[in-house]
């Protein structure tokens, strides 16, 4: 391994998908795996003390989420990289861990070599954006089309989130540590929004929006 290999921390949920990638960055004489996370709370806490050069990040875990948990990283360090890599392979999902911060959006169908060429890129302080994720968000900028979901500010979408994989306020509002009249809140101004009349609708557009699996 090289004296000056890019240091990276695995953030998944899944044992098995962690010890694939991490056997598969092994491969690389400049990328060395310095350590793991299985949550996006545990990422928190263990990413200041391991100083990776790049945060490699799911978005779909359980508890906090990725996408609260890129904005408890910046928080502690803005200058923390943080590279997603996901399963969804939507414009959507790109285009908000992008806003929140992150700077490479990767899906976990890629080959080795476009993941590491990611790495690489936003080791060095650019933007990486798998090239059909960025080709759809560039026809997206060009014929000015809007999805209704792009008005909910980030709580919202993280909250519409959880309500449409059928999570009560309650459980929500533990999550986010948020109160559930916060929640409460949150919830009319989604409804509002997307002109929605209950979870089941809400369920109904996440699906629409390959967001969710029905």
């Amino acid at each position: 391994m090289s004296k000056k290999a890019i240091k990276v921390m695995l953030v998944d949920d899944h044992a098995v998908v962690r010890m694939g990638f991490k056997l598969l960055l092994q491969g690389s004489d400049d990328i060395d795996v310095i350590g793991e996370a299985h949550s996006g709370e545990d990422a928190v806490k263990q990413f200041q003390d391991l100083a990776p050069d790049v945060l490699i990040m799911d978005i779909s875990m359980p508890g906090i989420g990725g996408l609260e948990a890129i904005g408890r990283v910046l928080a502690k360090n803005p200058q923390q990289k943080i590279l997603v890599l996901s399963a969804h392979e939507d414009v959507m999902h790109a285009r908000r861990v992008i806003k929140a911060g992150a700077v490479g959006y990767v899906t976990k169908r890629s080959a080795a070599d476009v993941l590491m060429q990611a790495i690489r890129t936003v080791h060095k302080g650019q933007i990486y954006l798998e090239p059909e994720i960025a080709q759809a968000l560039a026809v997206e900028q060009v014929s000015g089309s809007k999805n209704p979901l792009d008005a909910l500010s980030e709580k919202e979408f993280k909250v519409f989130l959880e309500l449409a994989k059928g999570r009560s306020v309650q459980e929500i509002a533990d999550v986010m540590s948020l109160s559930p009249r916060t929640i409460g809140t949150h919830l009319y101004n989604i409804k509002q929004k997307l002109n929605a009349a209950n979870s089941a609708e809400l369920a109904i557009i996440a699906i629409r929006a390959g967001l969710i699996e029905p």
